[in-house]
């Protein structure tokens, strides 16, 4: 089975065919095809720094936002104390083809 290592939002993915992978918020509807070009490995394949002509090919699941965490800071003996939550958003693909 074909593996591939990609970068998209920041962050590399090492991922082959059939794969449902979290990664950064995209601009794309639930089942709409994407495509990702920055592919850094395909096969047995590495590129300097990325692959010429390879890409995959995903499509989008669904997107949404991940469970809220808690942000607490305060400094000793200040009387300074401040609560924050924050849920960071997220798009879920299915990796279709890998081109390598």
């Amino acid at each position: 089975m074909m593996k591939a290592i990609f970068k998209t939002g920041g962050k590399q993915y090492y991922v082959q065919e059939g794969d449902k992978v979290y990664i950064e918020k995209l601009d794309a509807e639930a089942g709409s095809k994407v495509k990702f070009d920055e592919v850094l490995f395909a096969g047995d394949k590495t590129g300097n720094p990325y692959v010429k002509g390879a890409s995959i090919e995903a499509e989008v699941i669904k997107n949404g936002r991940a469970k809220k965490i808690r942000v607490f800071k305060y400094r000793p003996k200040k009387k300074y104390r401040k609560t924050q939550g924050h849920r960071q958003p997220y798009t879920l693909v299915e990796i279709k083809k890998i081109n390598g």
